[in-house]
């Protein structure tokens, strides 16, 4: 006689997780949230009231194969974070407020262990984007993946004023550009990263004295999540444009959020390159462009503001506590990214 079980999916561990994960999930509720843990979808009341003309927005994303590395480690504490940093970063550059989100964990074989703490990251994720974590998908599915390995995907909902709403159109010549300093790596460029250590040997337990930590313990780092800054932020300044530097670097992501017939000059030298690139990049032998186009290069968001609201965002930057760098300028041209 055969069952789901025999066949590799044991529904009984599934339920026992879910009960696992229960409290610091409900640790993220607020009173928008109408449906109890385990139903069949997620409900959050948006109260319209609040808002004239409010647009809902959404976001999904993964971490890359900076998985991979929480996977050798053995360590999966703070990929969650990750997961929703790379959801809410995009979201709160249209100054979106995220209102809730989900996620996907899927495996060949569920370790609870491992789905628990990947979950608790999730809940702090959300903590601190302050949004709640209202529902998610864990699918066992044999044959699919390897021992060991599971994939993840997120998925955020904000809303936002129709007329706060940012999407570049307000960038004009003349705008400053600041860039908000990054946690390292965030979650892309590992392919290049991983290569480099497949090719030189290297273990990811190796200590490394460039930035005074074990190779695997930086390459873990969780993502900056921006949206306290962000909001709090554009409550007191007109902020032009928002970009978020994920993949494609500065150039690729900051040239996405500018009007047509101006051009960004970023100035290098004005801002602390952290160690970890430095080290790739002479690990690896990478060219300069090949560093800014795959890695942040230690800027997660670059916020885009009138000269007139500069000295203003500067000091309630610097209130913040935030490390943050002005690294250029918008001026006339053919649309495009210039380091210079």
């Amino acid at each position: 006689m055969l069952s789901y079980k025999d066949a590799g999916v044991d529904i009984e561990k599934a339920d026992r997780f879910v009960q696992q994960i229960k409290g610091f999930v409900k640790e993220t509720f607020n009173k928008n949230v109408i449906t109890p843990i385990g139903g069949f979808a997620g409900a959050y009341l948006l109260e319209i009231a609040k808002y004239k003309e409010p647009v809902i927005t959404s976001s999904t994303d993964g971490v890359g194969t900076k998985l991979k590395i929480a996977q050798i480690l053995d360590k999966h504490d703070t990929i969650g974070i990750d997961l929703v940093a790379m959801c809410v970063n995009d979201l709160v550059t249209t100054t979106s407020k995220p209102l809730f989100f989900l996620d996907y964990f899927a495996t060949g074989k569920l370790k609870p262990e491992v789905a628990v703490d990947v979950v608790k990251g999730i809940a702090e994720g959300c903590k601190q984007a302050e949004c709640a974590l209202i529902g998610g998908e864990t699918a066992e599915m044999p044959g699919m993946y390897d021992e060991g390995e599971y994939d993840l995907a997120g998925f955020a909902v904000g809303v936002v004023e129709r007329e706060k709403m940012l999407d570049g159109s307000k960038t004009q010549e003349g705008d400053i550009l600041i860039g908000i300093a990054s946690s390292g790596i965030h979650s892309n460029g590992y392919s290049l990263v991983r290569k480099l250590i497949d090719i030189k040997g290297y273990s990811y337990d190796m200590y490394i004295k460039e930035f005074d930590k074990k190779l695997g313990e930086e390459l873990l780092t969780p993502t900056r999540i921006y949206v306290k800054t962000v909001l709090s932020l554009a409550e007191k300044v007109d902020i032009h444009a928002i970009a978020h530097i994920t993949g494609g670097g500065i150039p690729g992501n900051l040239i996405r959020v500018i009007n047509d017939g101006l051009k960004a000059v970023i100035q290098k030298g004005s801002w602390e390159v952290p160690p970890v690139f430095k080290w790739i990049q002479k690990e690896g032998n990478v060219p300069e462009e090949e560093m800014f186009r795959t890695f942040n290069m230690g800027i997660g968001l670059i916020l885009v503001v009138p000269p007139e609201e500069r000295d203003k965002a500067v000091e309630i930057l610097e209130k913040q506590g935030e490390k943050f760098f002005v690294i250029g300028e918008l001026a006339k041209g053919e649309k495009s990214v210039d380091i210079v």
